[in-house]
Order: structure tokens, then C-alpha cells, then sequence
């Protein structure tokens, strides 16, 4: 498909144009990814940021996030990471908070106001109403000499000279940079914390993510049959455990019930083309000695690595070293893991 589009403008009536999208696409990234850096390097001369982990690390409260019209789309967003990453955290429009939202602020929360100018009407009814109420107010903002910006306690600089938008009217680079500043905030008091994978998983129970970080290989196993036969198993035996089990596999056990191998449904037709004599044939004579194991206590996400490091459809598991049956990769499938 060529990158060179005729379209014809049906607002104005103009004649067709010829826009070359990947160029433009392209533009818009590269002044999107510029914006971020300039805020990266802004804040060495940005003291308020640390200032401003350091005071909501001591919170007792919530930290509160307002703006209005794109910049109330970016505060749910970093309202959004901030819980999921260990910081209680509140939406709250700045246009609802003047009618009646304002209440859901407590005197030991903290308030961050978005704001590309800092200059909006809504933004200077609301910021002496917070006054007011005495919590302090953090300014994330493109303009440093804003309103917002001189009554806040702390100045989140986002600095941005132009949006990616040709008419330098819609908000693009200025929200995309707000975005990556409330990212870096976030990350901050994550890693302040030492928040770890375990209390992310205690967070995001749910869906994908979530099962990755906490199903554990025993919560699937244990749902299993557990095919095993002893090694002086004959080849009938052998067929009829696989077969009922299904699993494409048993395990084989020794006289002592420890592991001594894994016969797997391919292991039984490589079989019919190396041996004559079927009938004389036991379980030992065709395992594989020491088969790719697994813990019970393993997440579940490591049980697919292994399988898809070996290309191998499923891992015998263990429990205090002892045979404790098997995770097959239909149980990763059906939990959405793969």
C-alpha cells in the first residue's frame, strides 16, 4: 500500500491533497520522543521532584489527581498506575470538583493538578479551594510561571514548546509528556517502596497478568490425573495408563516410588520402529531417564518457559522431591498463559 494518500477535505470543500503518512507518523513520534527527553533533562533543575516522592512516601492519605479536558485523561491514567504500583490514589475532574467532588478530598491527602498552561478558569477557581482546605498541591505543568505553578508546593515540570499537531492547537506532546513525567513519579515511589512482583500480584488478580504472577504449577496439577506405573511395567500396561490418564505420558517409578523416568505417547511410536519383540518389552526398557521437572511451588509462567525452552508439551512436577504428577501445556493454554 503506497504511504501517499489523496483524500479530499469534506470540512472546507479544498481540493484533494497528497499527505505522506508515514512521514507524518513518523514526525509525531520523533517530537513526542523529543518532549519526554526535555523533561528528562529538566528535572536536574527540578528539586520540587524529589521533594515531591519524598512527601507523598510520608503520606497517610491518598494522592489526588485532577485536570480537565485532556489533561483529566492523563491524571486517570497516573491515577491508575499509582494504585496498581503500591500509592493509594483518587481521580477527581476539575470541573466536578468545583460541584460538589471537592469533598472526597481528606486533610492528610495529597493533590497533583495537570495542567498544560496553568491558566485554565477551572484551575483558578479550584486552586484556593484546595488553599483551603490545607493539603499540599503539586503543579505538573508545561508553564513554570503559570498560576498553578507560583500557588503550588511543589512544580512538576513538563516543559513542551510545541505540539505534534501542525496547527499547534491539539494536545499531543504536551499530554504524552505529562504522561511519561506521572510514569517516572510512579516508578519512583515503586521502587522507594521496594515494591515487588509478589505485592504487584497481590494487586492484578485478575486476567493475564495477574495469573502469571501468582498460579502457582500445583494449582494446575493438583486438578490432574497422576499417570505413573512401576518400571517392570509391561508395554500393555504402559498403553493403557497413557491412554486413560490423558496426558500423552506416565511417569515411571521405582521400586522405592522414586522417579526413574517419562514414557510419553511419542516415546511409544519411536518404539514400534526400534524394537521386533513388543511383547517382551517392559516400562524400563523404553523410558527417558531424568525428564524435566518442575516444583509444585513454581509459578505456572515458568512451567511454559521450560516447555517452550525444550519444545516439549509437558513437565512431570515434584513436591519435596517426590512424584506428584504432571503440568501439561492444555492447562496453560486453558488459563490463558500462552
Amino acid at each position: 500500500m503506497p504511504a501517499t494518500i489523496h483524500s479530499d477535505n469534506a470540512t472546507t470543500g479544498a481540493a484533494p491533497v497528497a499527505v505522506d503518512v508515514l512521514a507524518i507518523a513518523r514526525q509525531v513520534l520523533y517530537e513526542e520522543a523529543d518532549a519526554v527527553r526535555a523533561v528528562a533533562d529538566a528535572l536536574a533543575a527540578t528539586p520540587d521532584f524529589v521533594a515531591c516522592v519524598q512527601a507523598i512516601l510520608q503520606l497517610e492519605g491518598r494522592v489526588v489527581v485532577t485536570g480537565i479536558g485532556k489533561s483529566a485523561h492523563i491524571a486517570g491514567k497516573i491515577v491508575a498506575t499509582l494504585n496498581s504500583t503500591g500509592t493509594p490514589a483518587l481521580f477527581m475532574h476539575a470541573a466536578d470538583a468545583i460541584h460538589g467532588d471537592l469533598g472526597m478530598i481528606q486533610p492528610q491527602d495529597f493533590v497533583i493538578a495537570i495542567s498544560k498552561s496553568g491558566d485554565t478558569p477551572e484551575i483558578k477557581v479550584l486552586v484556593p479551594l484546595l488553599r483551603r482546605k490545607g493539603v499540599p498541591l503539586a503543579a505538573l505543568v508545561s508553564n513554570a510561571d503559570s498560576y498553578l505553578a507560583q500557588q503550588a508546593t511543589y512544580v512538576l515540570h513538563a516543559p513542551v514548546t510545541k505540539e505534534a499537531c501542525p496547527n499547534n492547537l491539539a494536545p499531543t506532546t504536551s499530554t504524552t509528556a505529562a504522561l511519561a513525567l506521572g510514569d517516572a513519579l510512579a516508578v519512583c515511589l515503586l521502587e522507594s517502596r521496594q515494591f515487588t512482583a509478589a505485592d504487584f500480584a497481590r494487586l492484578h488478580p485478575g486476567g493475564t497478568l495477574g495469573k502469571r504472577l501468582y498460579l502457582k504449577v500445583g494449582d494446575l496439577s493438583r486438578q490432574n490425573q497422576r499417570p505413573q506405573v512401576p518400571a517392570d511395567a509391561p508395554l500393555r500396561e504402559v498403553l493403557l495408563e497413557i491412554s486413560g490418564k490423558r496426558l500423552g505420558a506416565t511417569a515411571v517409578l521405582d521400586a522405592a516410588g522414586q522417579l526413574a523416568g517419562i514414557i510419553t505417547d511419542g516415546d511409544l511410536r519411536r518404539m514400534l520402529g526400534s524394537f521386533s519383540d513388543l511383547e517382551k518389552l517392559n516400562a524400563r526398557d523404553i523410558l527417558t531417564p531424568q525428564p524435566a521437572t518442575i516444583d509444585v511451588e513454581d509459578f505456572a509462567a515458568e512451567a511454559l518457559a521450560r516447555m517452550q525452552q525444550r519444545n516439549i508439551t509437558q513437565l512431570v512436577v515434584t513436591e519435596d522431591g517426590q512424584f506428584a504428577g504432571f503440568i501439561h501445556l492444555h492447562d496453560l493454554l486453558r488459563e490463558g498463559l500462552v
